[in-house]
């Protein structure tokens, strides 16, 4: 006897569970950009590799800066002195700094220089030519009111309770709006210090090792200290009256090191109950990775003005402690700090990364139930849109709402992730993720997404071209019907599916199904699915009453209830043409056409043609992937339409 079945529609299933987290990507300022996705920033993009600063490399910054919370108006002064090695003859040298931004002098040595400012670009003459390969040094001081209407706000005075607060927050683009730089993606200085200036009843959070304090009357000046390669977009300062308090990573051993917490002194007793989770999820990433990677110096948060965090090397800027938001950031300590994103169009290796270890977490301290709660989550965030891909095109990289966009560079590049796993296996997955952070042309350095790949290439010992061209380039998800019959011991399933985009022809999947049997059996197998109308017979010991595919959440994808049929059949009836601009026509091959209906991405039914009618009129909708669904005395046959205008 045949039957057929149809799992719900993941898209209208309603999740609850402890898997939920509170959101943890950069939305403080993207809720509104997000609702208006597209809107850009006027920013000049410098990760390209022939830009003003490539022509030297970055060997160490001091940092002198005087900040005052107590000025209403955000405000800066200070000399930046940033030492180099020339990789060419030198005669001038540029850093990036906004134009609003006064350089009152810049010095060689004991050398007064020459510049000009603009376009955001600060050019000094050098005082003699520095040959390739030596060294030298300038130091440029300036002052002034960073813009605040850029970007996350880049440099930032609030209050909390009435007390000011300042803060920096540079990414993407945003350190040149406060200080002079090299914002790139091509270089990281090797070293800085850094001594902030303050009223002395403040306390200034930053990178690396506190090495002192020393009061002067009415001023303080702090000093901290980083000596692990950094990018600019991660040097960070936050000045408040904070509490501190400290926990201790693998104490009592030869890797002990503390994790430092400067909180607003109203959330410090909610702080303590929260965060001592910290020490657990660094233990956990350093058993399935490799030890905190910053760890002679520390690891700490910083309280800060946002609801949600931002990764700066060695203390995380945080809006608030859950957990979520504690794995995450913490995560970036690994993935977009001691390795980071070779572009800004490669950002999934800084954001696609740490929302999946925080998926991990779940996985290991609250169980698999959970995590595969947070999977589904994720994948109706996907799967809420037709199209978007991980990877970011270059000429997107100026919009701030793509880059940080939730539902793909965060969610689909997680689940991307989670799917190269099960698509690996975990030992592959996790050696690869390992050798990532080992190789020494990536340790502390960037990477691009092809130098990715080939590390799950090399762990594996398989071309997955076609995996990163579905998933990483690609857009849009697979949307699958299916039908089955049993024959004795022989199990008979034919799968078919169809693409949200066209710019996917087909995503091949080592698909999970289980079968479960009239007398509570449950037997899992894996479906190689290559293409539609595609048969499996696969042995069963027992009768099955139900089919499943992708249990676990697994894979971004969903099902088409409306779509699926009772009678799967290779294409008799030819529509055409496809793509098309508006119009699309049925030639029925001697078949009677018994009805013919278009669907949308959603199976919401659009429109039901008369029997007759060989003429589909698509031009009134907008454009995308739709769905004819033509039923013949044959069978019932679904061709997907792209519709461009």
């Amino acid at each position: 006897m045949k039957q057929f079945y149809t799992l719900i529609l993941l898209l209208f299933i309603g999740i609850t569970g402890r898997a939920q987290e509170e959101p943890y990507y950069k939305d403080a300022y993207l809720e509104d950009l997000i609702k208006n996705e597209g809107r850009k920033y006027a920013f000049r993009n410098t990760n390209s590799e022939t830009n003003h600063t490539s022509n030297y490399d970055l060997t160490y910054h001091k940092l002198e800066w005087n900040v005052d919370p107590d000025i209403t108006q955000a405000y800066i002064s200070g000399t930046v002195t940033s030492n180099f090695t020339a990789l060419e003859d030198m005669t001038t040298i540029a850093f990036d700094l906004a134009d609003n931004m006064a350089v009152s002098e810049v010095k060689q040595g004991e050398n007064s220089l020459t510049f000009t400012h603009e376009d955001d670009i600060l050019t000094i003459t050098l005082s003699e030519t520095v040959a390739e390969g030596d060294a030298s040094a300038v130091e440029v001081t300036y002052s002034g009111n960073p813009e605040s209407n850029t970007g996350f706000g880049a440099f930032t005075r609030a209050t909390h309770q009435g007390t000011p607060i300042v803060w920096t927050l540079s990414e993407p683009y945003g350190a040149k709006q406060w200080w002079p730089c090299k914002q790139d993606l091509i270089d990281k200085v090797e070293e800085i210090d850094i001594y902030v200036t303050t009223p002395s009843d403040y306390t200034v959070a930053s990178n690396g090792l506190k090495l002192s304090e020393d009061i002067n009357g009415d001023s303080k000046i702090t000093h901290w200290k980083h000596e692990y390669p950094i990018p600019a977009y991660l040097i960070a300062i936050a000045i408040t009256n904070y509490s501190i308090y400290t926990e201790t990573v693998y104490e009592g051993t030869e890797n002990e090191f503390p994790i430092e917490n400067y909180v607003y002194p109203e959330n410090l007793t909610l702080a303590q109950s929260k965060t001592p989770v910290t020490v657990e999820i660094m233990e956990l990433f350093g058993d399935l990775f490799e030890i905190y990677p910053f760890k002679e110096e520390k690891y700490g948060h910083a309280q800060f003005g946002w609801g949600g965090g931002m990764e700066h090397t060695t203390m995380s800027f945080m809006g608030n402690f859950n957990r979520g938001l504690i794995a995450h950031e913490l995560a970036h300590q690994w993935f977009g700090d001691k390795v980071t994103c070779g572009s800004w169009s490669d950002l999934w290796v800084n954001e696609g990364y740490a929302t999946y270890l925080s998926g991990i977490v779940i996985e290991h301290l609250d169980g698999e139930e959970d995590f595969k709660n947070w999977r589904i989550n994720k994948i109706l965030s996907i799967t809420s849109q037709p199209t978007g891909s991980v990877y970011i095109q270059p000429n997107d990289t100026l919009s701030e709402s793509r880059l940080f966009s939730s539902r793909l560079t965060y969610n689909k590049g997680s689940m991307l992730l989670h799917m190269l796993r099960k698509h690996i296996g975990d030992e592959d997955f996790f050696q690869a993720s390992k050798n990532i952070l080992s190789d020494e042309e990536l340790a502390y350095g960037y990477a691009k997404s092809d130098q990715v790949i080939a590390h799950y290439e090399a762990a594996s010992g398989e071309d997955l071209t076609e995996f990163f061209a579905d998933w990483l380039y690609g857009e849009g998800y697979p949307t699958y019907g299916y039908n089955w019959s049993q024959d004795g011991d022989n199990l008979s399933i034919t799968l078919n599916q169809a693409q949200s985009d066209s710019s996917v022809d087909f995503f091949e999947i080592r698909l999970p199904v289980e079968l479960k049997g009239s007398g509570g059996e449950s037997e899992f197998i894996i479906l190689d699915h290559a293409q539609n109308f595609q048969t499996f017979t696969v042995p069963v010991s027992f009768q099955v009453t139900e089919v499943v595919l992708d249990p676990a959440a697994d894979y971004i994808m969903i099902e088409n209830p409306d779509l699926n049929t009772d009678d799967f059949i290779k294409s008799r009836v030819e529509v055409y043409p496809n793509p098309t601009t508006g119009k699309v026509f049925i030639n029925q091959n001697n078949q009677e056409v018994i009805s013919v209906e278009v669907y949308d991405y959603l199976s919401k039914r659009l429109k039901v043609l008369n029997q007759n009618n060989k003429e589909i009129d698509l031009s009134s909708f907008e454009k995308g992937v739709y769905f004819i669904k033509i039923a013949t005395e044959q069978g019932t046959q679904i061709e997907k339409i792209v519709l461009e205008k």
